[in-house]
């Protein structure tokens, strides 16, 4: 079963992780632009039992081209005493190449849209794990680290001097809930201007 294993904090200075970053030897694997859709049935039930169905559609910030849209499906959070601060799930991922069409068939399966938000999102390698600097409206900066295993994530973010921060444990939907606009359709949404 694939794991999520990751820490999320908030960022004051992104830059100051990017040249950190940097003087580490990691790689920058690009900067994307996202639209997040999460989607539940009428009751609420994927809610109701922790877990999330999300449609991402990834624009790439420096290649034209199609974006890349992928089906998530967020299983419960597991608590790990060891590793308190972490977000522990099962995580099913699959590719599609048309986010419209794929929205309209999980509708027809009684899944709709609830959430939207989008983010810029840049990512890093460094040893087993990636490091994203996300930017989303409103809110701000975070970092995520997500690697193979507690050990690995705790080690990364460690060496890149955040393991004094406090995690923040807000999912983006939670935070989208929160702080989000009710739109026209009903969901509640984080968008940039424009």
């Amino acid at each position: 079963m694939p794991t999520e294993i990751e820490v999320k904090l908030r960022l004051e200075r992104p830059e100051a992780l990017r040249e950190r970053l940097t003087r580490l030897g990691a790689d920058c694997l690009g900067t994307v632009r996202e639209s997040n859709w999460i989607l539940d049935a009428a009751d609420g039930s994927l809610r109701s039992q922790g877990c999330a169905l999300r449609v991402r559609s990834e624009h790439p910030q420096a290649a034209a081209g199609h974006p890349r849209v992928t089906l998530t499906y967020k299983g419960p959070r597991r608590q790990d005493s060891a590793a308190r601060d972490l977000k522990i799930r099962e995580e099913i991922e699959t590719v599609a190449t048309d986010e419209a069409a794929l929205l309209a068939i999980l509708s027809r399966l009684g899944f709709h849209p609830v959430l939207s938000y989008e983010k810029r999102r840049e990512t890093w390698r460094l040893a087993d794990c990636l490091v994203m600097l996300d930017e989303l409206p409103i809110l701000g900066w975070f970092t995520e680290i997500e690697g193979p295993g507690p050990s690995a994530v705790q080690e990364v973010q460690a060496r890149i001097g955040l393991d004094s921060a406090a995690a923040e444990t807000d999912t983006y939907p939670d935070l989208t809930r929160r702080h989000g606009q009710t739109m026209p359709d009903g969901t509640r949404a984080l968008r940039f201007p424009g």
